[in-house]
């Protein structure tokens, strides 16, 4: 049974009021400073927003495995949908997050005025085409739906991942910001948005959906077997990161936690654990 909190819309508002009078405690270490100036108390548990799987299984990991040998106190609560994370970290209702790829991140903090920066890459999670109707994709007709991601970066990809496949044509050069509208040929698909966390219970609707990894593998789905379709590792732009408020980078707990998601025992668990359906992605920091 898992142990970490997982975090309410509603249960976020208090989270917040809790960590904010806390905040405001007189921090015990001076000499450790965020690269903004503000102290960064490392004596406390470094709180990290995370989605359910792998993100939060790998981090609970690090948790039982590694932080403590590093003197990192760990704190994982879950989130279930791709907002709160990041304003519960821009509020500072928690310190980091671990959850999304940069094109999201930079449409996010364009919408939200928000100044979330990447920290370091830890893995990449292909997404997939999957049906429980249809047993090939060659069985994709005229006339089937097909559900995809309603937010802007994972519609885009996931629309490229069907123009890839020959189910649809797009306009050229609208890269992973392609929308509906810059669908040239349909190819006589219909489609349906819906947020990402709810595409695979959308399965036994559709014909089939495109979903991100994460929520796959949440739904027993893996990619690397019950995919139609599934994007290419090489030269993938989605890789998932470890990410904080710009400024708090420095903080030696960020950066304890930043070694020890690029370190061999993290590859190997990730390795071991996916097979192959999510793929370590360890390499230079990711650029803000």
């Amino acid at each position: 049974m898992r142990k970490n909190i997982k975090i309410t819309a509603a249960a976020a508002s208090v989270a917040a009021l809790a960590l904010g009078l806390s905040a405001c405690g007189t921090d015990s270490d001076p000499a450790s400073k965020s690269e903004s100036g503000a102290k960064a108390d490392t004596s406390k548990a470094l709180v990290v927003a995370a989605s359910p799987t792998p993100h939060a299984d790998i981090l609970n990991f690090v948790k039982k495995n590694l932080a403590e040998k590093e003197g990192l106190k760990l704190e994982v609560k879950e989130f279930t949908d791709y907002v709160l994370p990041n304003t519960a970290t821009q509020s500072g209702q928690v310190d980091a997050n671990f959850f999304q790829h940069k094109p999201y991140l930079d449409d996010f903090n364009a919408k939200n005025k928000t100044t979330i920066v990447p920290v370091v890459n830890v893995h990449l999670e292909p997404l997939g085409l999957y049906s429980k109707k249809l047993k090939d994709i060659k069985d994709i007709k005229p006339g089937q739906t097909v559900a995809v991601p309603n937010d802007t970066t994972n519609g885009g990809r996931a629309l490229q991942l069907l123009a890839e496949n020959g189910l649809i044509t797009l306009k050229d050069g609208v890269g992973t910001s392609a929308k509906l509208s810059d669908i040239t040929d349909k190819k006589g698909l219909e489609f349906k948005e819906l947020e990402a966390a709810t595409v695979p219970r959308a399965l036994n609707d559709v014909d089939a959906a495109v979903i991100n990894g994460n929520y796959a593998l949440e739904a027993k789905l893996s990619p690397a077997k019950d995919s139609l379709a599934l994007e290419k590792a090489e030269g993938n732009p989605y890789a998932n990161f470890l990410a904080v408020k710009e400024g708090n980078e420095k903080d030696p707990r960020v950066e304890k936690l930043a070694k020890l998601l690029n370190s061999d025992e993290v590859k190997k668990f990730i390795d071991d654990t996916y097979q192959g359906s999510i793929v370590a992605s360890f390499g230079a920091p990711a650029k803000s």
